[in-house]
Parts: structure tokens; C-alpha cells; sequence
């Protein structure tokens, strides 16, 4: 189960944390061409997904890693699986129905879940 939960953790993590960072250091003009929501968002919200995504990266690897505040790591997996909720609605109400990574971060985080209580 440990191997299980760093394989999947490691690649989340990564994603969140590329992604994240983007966010939070881009430009509009520069985020559009690969998120075209941001337009339909202020950038200080923007800004605030990529600081999420970057510390719930770090949540799903420094806790189990290090072994202080374990239970950290399955609730930065519940709050990807509450983040990729959000995207989801926002993607349909914009109407772009391309929501299927949306729906495999919602399926990968959700499966985090229960494989980073090995540490409770």
C-alpha cells in the first residue's frame, strides 16, 4: 500500500505543483493559451488555485516524508478531490465540455485518499 500511495502521490504532486506554480507566477496573456477559464477569472483568484495546488503538493509528500502531521496527506487529497469538484462546474458553466483530465485528477485523488491513511 505504501508504494502504491508514492506512485500516485508522486505524480499528482508533480502535476499540482507544474500547474500550481504556473499559476501563480504567469501572466493572463500566458495562461490563456493553455487555461482559457482565466479569462473568466481575476487574476488574484487565479493566483490563489496556484498557491493551493503548490502547498497541496507539498501536503501529499512532506507528511508521510517526514513523518510529522501524517493525517496532512489524505486531506490534501480530499481537498484536490474538492478542487477538481469546483474546476469541473467551472469548466461546464463556461462550456467547455473537455473536462476529461478534470474528471482523471478528481478519479486519482479520490483513489489518494484512502492510500495515504497507511500513516493514521
Amino acid at each position: 500500500m505504501t508504494v502504491a500511495y508514492w506512485i500516485v502521490a508522486a505524480l499528482l504532486a508533480a502535476f499540482y505543483l507544474y500547474g500550481g506554480a504556473l499559476k501563480a507566477v504567469r501572466s493572463r496573456e500566458r495562461l490563456r493559451p493553455m487555461m482559457a477559464w482565466v479569462d473568466s477569472m481575476p487574476m488574484p483568484a487565479v493566483r490563489a488555485v496556484g498557491v493551493v495546488e503548490v502547498l497541496g503538493a507539498a501536503g501529499l509528500v512532506l507528511p508521510p516524508l517526514t513523518g510529522v502531521a501524517p493525517g496532512l496527506a489524505p486531506a490534501a487529497a480530499v481537498g484536490f478531490v474538492l478542487l477538481q469538484i469546483g474546476a469541473t462546474g467551472v469548466h461546464l458553466r463556461l462550456g467547455d465540455r473537455r473536462i476529461a483530465l478534470n474528471l482523471t485528477l478528481l478519479t486519482v485523488a479520490a483513489a489518494t485518499v484512502p492510500l495515504g491513511t497507511v500513516w493514521l
